[in-house]
């Protein structure tokens, strides 16, 4: 193990969370890590660098003294409202002190278009209650100094412990109907490359706003329909859900910030990877 870059303190918000745990492994072993978790965990207690969090009920200045991050990364999630205040406290901290914000956005911040994958530049404009908070959060962001803020917005995000993948193999082992969108075009990504790359972003000092989807765009219905042939080879019901007569797009394209190459991922590694782990545990 490489002793830690003591040139970054890095406070990961929602550190307990699919996401925000994975950057946690990726980067604990590079630089002085700590996180935020929010149920009462004897593992999480027994690790020093990991301190209770409830957003809803803490204040977030009490960690952020405690810790002295120079880099925090907002992963987040509970009431909407409260997540708002928290990060207006986060934005006052970064602007008084020597200290980036790394902020995870989303897709559907691009949700109420539809006719075309979405860019760095692209305007936001959501049709949700989710895509609006997340723009909320951006934009107040966007007003701090442009050398202290990265953006990173996520696609649908698969990965062998995933969220998404534990759905699937409830619902076929429930033998319930899994819902695909066969007019949703994506793009998607996987929770092992996304942590390269933000650990990529870290190190070569970036700023601005980066689109973390595969290289390739991909139907709903197909690519879930994929996957679930990884996980079983049993007969499975498929919901098919009509949102719209028209293909519709809900996908996000580097142009701007395109990362290197060996960084970038298409839809057909994210299903070898989750092929190579379902073959290694049967």
């Amino acid at each position: 193990m490489m002793t830690p870059d003591h040139k970054h303190r890095i406070l990961i918000l929602g550190a307990s969370g699919f996401i925000g745990n994975a950057l946690y492994k990726e980067l604990c072993s590079y630089f002085s890590t700590f996180g935020t978790y929010h149920v009462t965990n004897p593992a999480f207690e027994l690790n020093k660098h990991f301190f209770q969090y409830r957003v809803e009920e803490d204040d977030i200045f009490e960690i952020l003294e405690a810790v002295k991050p120079s880099i925090i990364i907002s992963c987040l999630r509970g009431d909407f409202h409260a997540q708002v205040i928290a990060h207006r406290h986060m934005a006052e901290y970064v602007v008084a002190h020597d200290c980036k914000i790394l902020f995870l956005s989303s897709a559907n911040v691009f949700d109420a278009y539809s006719k075309f994958p979405s860019y760095e530049d692209d305007k936001t404009l959501s049709g949700s209650i989710y895509g609006h908070f997340k723009i909320k959060i951006e934009n107040m962001l966007m007003r701090l100094p442009k050398k202290k803020v990265v953006i990173v917005r996520l696609p649908m995000i698969f990965g062998t412990q995933s969220p998404r993948v534990k759905v699937l193999k409830q619902h076929i082992a429930d033998k319930t109907a899994i819902e695909v969108f066969p007019n949703l075009i994506m793009n998607v990504t996987t929770d092992f490359k996304l942590t390269q790359q933000i650990h990529y972003i870290i190190n070569r000092n970036k700023h601005g706003i980066f689109h973390l989807g595969s290289s390739d765009l991909v139907h709903h219905d197909d690519f879930i329909m994929e996957m679930v042939t990884l996980i079983t080879s049993e007969n499975v019901h498929f919901k098919q859900v009509y949102t719209t007569n028209e293909d519709r797009y809900l996908a996000v394209i580097p142009k701007l910030n395109p990362l290197p190459k060996h960084l970038q991922i298409c839809s057909t590694e994210l299903l070898e990877e989750l092929n190579n782990y379902m073959n290694y545990n049967p």
